[in-house]
Parts: structure tokens; sequence; C-alpha cells
């Protein structure tokens, strides 16, 4: 019989001693201290059979003869000294470690917050590499600093009567500057400003700097410059408008219509010009990039810009030329699009609606503009309805909202739905988002390019949260379903459509939303979900989102046909912008708890009407449909029974009367307590009353009066009850944070 070949080691089959050589230089580098005899060295490489030895041996004499690798002993070796060593950039995270990149194609390494010694995001650094318990990532600590990344740093002051500091990105600088009070340059606490740095020279103390500027816009100038002008299109003889809240003052979307010879309709989506105004490499760029987004408190707004570029400079106010980038469609009136033109754009605002203003002209009002308006309209619900065809989520859900006094203490808490002029512009802002996305995004064969782009993008819901959403709701009469795109999609719409008006729509809009998946920013295009779009970006607010500051930059670029930039540094900027905008929504939703809390104080020991909103181990969550504050009634509350948790039916249930309670059910509630800082409110039960009947088909709770229990719920506005329990134990908080199925806990 033929004598087998010995089976060929894969590694070595296609490996020659030099690739093999940097193999083993990279592992010598992750563990420097090591010696290793030659066995053990290609033992590591998997290189144990004789001709693997042999190579090496070859690889490992290559390093010796180089001096990356000494000789300790014959065939014994361990890292040479020098080789100890790296040197490289400093890039930060926002945990506050760092990473130093040699460049070269060698390994990135991990540096520790403990020992990044002296240096500043962007230095250039020598790191000593030292044995990483990873052996799978090189780990070092910074020794020396060779040459500052920049010479002066970006922050604001925090100035107390002892102290001064300059606040920084942490993520880009590091450390906050102590300034010594005479080193001010007469700068103010909350400034941002220019600092130099003076000294550092222990780690253990933070870097000493002086101001050397105070940032201030006043060189930016309202006029336009005729030569920009020049350089543009045209339009401010064609009728423009915005439409915006009420308290508005950054205008940065307007829309302008004119009829066109063929007999469709041109519509402008004039955009603010924030990219002419703020420039790459100024202080005003790079606070805008650390911000990433406005935060828009209940009673103040924290600007991504400061208030003049923000208010006037950018804002498309009425009666004022401005500089915009403009997306121009040819559109017939069931919103087809026939020609799309992307560019900037001079423009001149004829006139400025408030929400309220356009809704009334949208209704009948008598208005110089009504025509104009009207056709908008007739174009934005085709386009909307298009949408819904194509499976969009249809969340219009309420708003909270308040009115507050001059000292911007709550006077008033209300929910305020959206009207068809909401509905306008946000069709036309999401007609600009998606057409921009494919213009820049696809070839003219409509296939994906390689271009770098900022895309939208929002992933499917997640099949667990699909779940947990479908048992909940079955109970109450509904169904969800679990798979299958096109089928999820139809039943979520046809859940928000029949829930549409009734008092538990609030609560099962507010579960639906938590089952998706957040939208996030991201170079990769995995389109948008809820919005049914194979391609979406954001265009439409450079003044208050940084992501859009970047996409004109890009869209300009692709419209000047350069070369596309670097993927790699704009990921960065994506996943920085989605981190601060959630953090921005967080902010925004601890305004809202707190200033409910707040105004409900001013409620104390008063009764309410509320509806049910959520059912937990300790009570349920009761919320006053006419201004969506919710409070929780503890179960020591119902004075009549011994009240326990069916949380399969998401009910309580009285032992001695079967008196039961359930989500959507009415009950008078009295505010009992309000902890202004927990941003929590509790509820009693409102005194026993006689029988009141509420919703059709549903008797009004009363402590003293059993319902029937167990067996199927009365219908409530024609959608059926049924006692299907699902399994294991279920609780949901409709507006709170607890979300729990099975025995698993979800946040």
């Amino acid at each position: 019989m033929p004598k087998k070949e010995p089976k060929k080691n894969k590694t070595h089959r296609s490996m020659d001693a030099a690739s093999l050589a940097s193999s083993i230089l990279r592992m010598l580098q992750r563990r420097p201290s090591v010696i290793f005899p030659l066995g053990d060295v290609a033992l590591e490489m998997g290189m144990m059979e004789r001709t693997g030895k042999i190579l090496t041996k070859a690889a490992i004499d290559l390093l010796v003869s180089a001096e990356h690798v000494r000789e300790v002993k014959p065939e014994i070796y361990q890292l040479a000294f020098e080789e100890n060593h790296v040197e490289g950039h400093l890039q930060l995270t926002s945990s506050g470690t760092g990473y130093v990149i040699p460049g070269g194609g060698a390994d990135d390494v991990f540096i520790k917050e403990s020992d990044l010694g002296l240096a500043f995001g962007g230095d250039k650094v020598k790191v000593q590499l030292f044995p990483s318990r990873n052996k799978r990532k090189l780990e070092g600590e910074i020794v020396e600093v060779l040459h500052r990344g920049r010479d002066r740093y970006v922050g604001t002051l925090q100035i107390t009567p002892q102290h001064a500091f300059l606040v920084t990105d942490s993520r880009k600088i590091g450390p906050d500057f102590y300034i010594p009070m005479n080193q001010l340059k007469g700068a103010k606490d909350g400034q941002m400003v220019v600092a130099e740095l003076l000294r550092w020279d222990d780690p253990s103390r933070q870097p000493q700097g002086k101001v050397v500027e105070i940032l201030e816009t006043e060189s930016i100038t309202m006029d336009l410059d005729p030569a920009e002008i020049a350089r543009r299109r045209d339009m401010r003889k064609v009728l423009t408008f915005t439409i915006d809240p009420v308290d508005a003052k950054d205008f940065d979307d307007a829309l302008s219509l004119q009829k066109l010879a063929n007999g469709h309709w041109e519509i402008g989506v004039h955009i603010a010009d924030v990219t002419h105004y703020v420039r790459p490499g100024t202080a005003l760029e790079e606070e805008a990039q650390n911000r990433a987004t406005s935060v828009y408190l209940v009673d103040r707004v924290v600007p991504m810009l400061p208030e003049k570029v923000s208010n006037r400079v950018c804002s498309l106010r009425p009666k004022e030329d401005k500089f915009t980038f403009s997306a121009i469609f040819d559109m017939d009136e069931v919103g087809a699009v026939h020609s799309r033109w992307f560019g900037r754009t001079v423009i001149h605002s004829d006139r400025r609606f408030t929400y309220e203003e356009a809704q009334a002209v949208l209704d009948g009002e008598a208005d110089p503009l009504s025509e104009e308006l009207l056709v908008m309209n007739q174009i934005a619900k085709a386009l909307r309805g298009d949408r819904m065809k194509a499976g969009a989520i249809a969340f219009d859900r309420a708003e909270v909202k308040f009115r507050l006094d001059a000292n911007n203490e709550p006077i008033g808490a209300y929910l305020k739905q959206a009207g068809d002029s909401n509905k306008l512009i946000e069709e036309f802002m999401l007609l600009a988002n998606k057409h921009v996305a494919h213009y820049v995004g696809r070839s003219e064969d409509g296939k994906r390019n390689t271009r770098t782009m900022v895309y939208r993008i929002h992933d499917q819901p997640d099949p667990r949260k699909l779940e947990t959403l479908s048992q909940f709701v079955r109970p109450l009469g509904f169904a969800v379903a679990t798979q299958g795109t096109q089928a999820v999609r139809k039943s979520i719409n046809d859940l928000l459509k029949r829930v549409k008006g009734t008092p538990e729509a609030n609560m099962l809009e507010t579960l639906t939303v938590r089952t998706m998946a957040k939208a996030v920013y991201s170079t990769q295009n995995i389109g948008h979900y809820g919005l049914a779009f194979d391609d979406y970006t954001h265009f439409t607010s450079p003044i208050r989102r940084y992501p859009d500051m970047m996409v004109h930059r890009l869209l300009q670029g692709f419209l000047d046909k350069e070369k596309s930039p670097s993927m790699v540094t704009y990921e960065e900027e994506c996943d920085h912008s989605s981190s601060r905008e959630q953090n921005a929504s967080e902010a925004e939703r601890s305004s809202i708890k707190y200033m409910q809390a707040k105004y409900m104080e001013k409620f104390l020991g008063e009764e309410f009407d509320g509806i049910v909103s959520g059912v937990t181990d300790w009570g349920v969550f009761v919320e006053i449909p006419t201004m969506g504050c919710e409070g929780l009634v503890r179960l020591r509350e119902f004075t009549d029974d011994y009240y326990y948790v069916e949380p399969e039916q998401f009910r309580i249930v009285g032992e001695r009367t079967g008196a039961t309670l359930s989500l959507g059910d009415p009950l008078r509630i009295v505010v009992k307590e309000v902890d202004i800082l927990k941003k929590t409110i509790d509820f009693g039960v409102a005194g026993a009353k006689a029988p009141k009947e509420g919703r059709e088909g549903v008797r009004r709770f009363d402590a003293t009066r059993p319902r029937e229990a167990g067996g199927q719920r009365g219908r409530r506005d024609g959608f059926g009850g049924g006692n299907d329990s699902g399994r294991g134990k279920s609780t949901f908080k409709a507006n709170g944070s607890k979300h729990t199925a099975g025995k698993k806990k979800r946040r």
C-alpha cells in the first residue's frame, strides 16, 4: 500500500518566514517580559511539526538579526528592550481609557485611565508595553509625551469664588484644566473659551492653563455677501414660509411653492445653511461636535450652537434674506416626484406661521395663502398615505405640554395631539431626508454604493420584545404578530388604529414604542424600519443636530465630485452623536417628570378622574388623561378589602368581594403625596361614591362594589376581552421603567 503523506500543518502551509516573523513579534510584544524557548514559540504559533519548527527558527533568526528579539541563551528568546516601547498617537474613549495607534499596521495598545500619564487626546506618545491578561490585546503605560496634538484647548469655564476650571470634552482632550484666577482674561462663568497649557508635571493633579481667547460670535455678520449670493440659486422671489411652534426662535426649515408650466408643483425644502458659518477647525465647530444636539427641557433650551447663530444668523426668520441648503422637487398632486435638485440657495421667507395658525387655515379659515397651504396639505397626505401602505408605523402620540408663568413655574399641563399642520411639515422633511440619503448613497442604477454617508437607521424589533408585547395585549383583546416583517408592521398599525382615542391609547402606544429598536446614526445603511424607508438620513435640522451638519458637508462633497472621506472618522462621530442624543432624551423625559411633580404638588388633597395605566406587585399606576400626569396608588390605599395582583391579567382583585381593577379602567383618585426631587407622585383612592357609569360597558371602579372576578372581562369600546393569561409573571408599567415578562426583567 502506498505510504500516507503526513498531514500538513494548515498554518505553515501558506506562511513564509517573513510573515511568521511578524506574527511572532506581535506575540512577544504582548508579553515583553516573558522568556520563550524555541519550542514554546513554535507551540504558540501552532508549528509543532518538524517543518514548522524549522520555519519558526528561520523566522526567529530574522527577528534577531533585525534586533527586534534577543537570544538570551541558545534557542531561548525575549523581546529586545527597545521593542518594549512603541510610539503612536493617543485616542481617548468615553469611558476614560485610551488607545495608542502606532500606525504602519501595528496593533493598537490599550491604555488604562491610570496609565495615561501626562498625555492629552491626540498627543504623540511613547508607551512601555507590559504583559496583558488578555493575550489578544496589547497593553501599556504612557511614559513620555513626544509631541502635543494641539497647543490650544476649548472648553467651558466653571468659576467659583475661589477656583476656576476649564471643562473640556473628555472624549477628545482628557482632564479638565485648573485656571488661576489671575489667568481668566476677563472671562466669566459659563463662557466658552480657548486656553493654553501652562504646566502639567504631575498626573495626580490637573493641568494648569490660562485663558487666551473668549469665544464670541460677534464676528459673524447678519449681512449676506453679494459674491456668495451670486454663487447660489436665488429663490428670493418664490413664495416661501415657515411653520413652527408658537414659542420657537430657531427656524431651521422653510417651504416654498410655485406652479410649473407642466402643471406640476415645484416644492422647495429649504434648510438653514449652518455649515456656511460654522467651519471645521473652529471653536464653534468643536463645541457643536461635542454637544451634538440641543436639549429641549420644559423651561429652557440648552442649544448646540450659540444663540446668535441659532436664533439670529441662521434662523429663517420672516422678511430676511437667508442662506440655505435646499432640496427642490418637481411633484404632482398625488405626491409623485418627477425630478429633484439639491444645492445651496438664498431665500426670503414671506410669512411665519405657527402650527395653530396654519391649522386654522387648513380647517377652512380664510387666508391669503389658503390655496398654497391646501395644495401642500393634499400632497403631504398623499405622501403619508404612501408611507402607510409601505408599512410605516403610525405613531401619533400626544405630547405632554405645560403652561409656564414668568418665573417658569407650571400653571397648566395638557396633552397636545399633532394636527395636519404638524404632519404637513413632517412629511416634507421626511421627503427631503429620504431623497438626500438616496441621492448620495446609491448609484444611478439604484444599487448602494460605498461612498461615506451618515444615515439615520432603525433596526427591526427584537423578537423577544415583540413576544412580550403580544402576551401583554392578548388579554386586552388585541393580537400582535411576532414573525414576518409585513405581518408585524400590519398588526402593530392595526393595534394603534383600534386604540386611537381610547383611554388606554397612550399606555399601549408607549409600550409599542418601547418594543421598537432605538434609531441611531451610522455610516452603515440598514434602512429605517419605523418609516419603511430603505434610505434615510437627517438633513433638515442642522441648527440643533450635529449629524445634519455632517450630512450637509457630505452632500456638498458629493455635488462637488470630491473623493469620499474616511468612513472610520464619521462612524466615530455617529456613535458619539447617538450617545449624546440618548442623554438628551433622558434629560428631556426627566424634565417632564420633574415639572409634572411640581405641578401636581399644587393639588395635594384634590380629586381627579384617572385611568389605570399600569399594574405592579405593589399597586396600580393611574394617569390623569387631561394632563398626562401619572401616579402610583399603592395596594394599601384600597381599604374596603384585601387586594391581590393577578399579573397575567393585568389587574388587582379583592379577596373578599371579588372586585377587580384592570388596565384602562377609570378610577377616581386623590393626590396624596409628591416628591419633587424623586419626581414621583402618589395617589390615594377617592372616597366611596354612588355607582356611576364610565365608558360604554365599563362601570366606574368603586372599592366597595365588587365586580365579577375571573372569567372574561366585559368588552370595552367594541374590543374583545378574554382571559388568555399567557405564562408566568407579567408586570407592566406604561410610563415608567419596569417591564418584566416571565421571570426576566427588561429595561
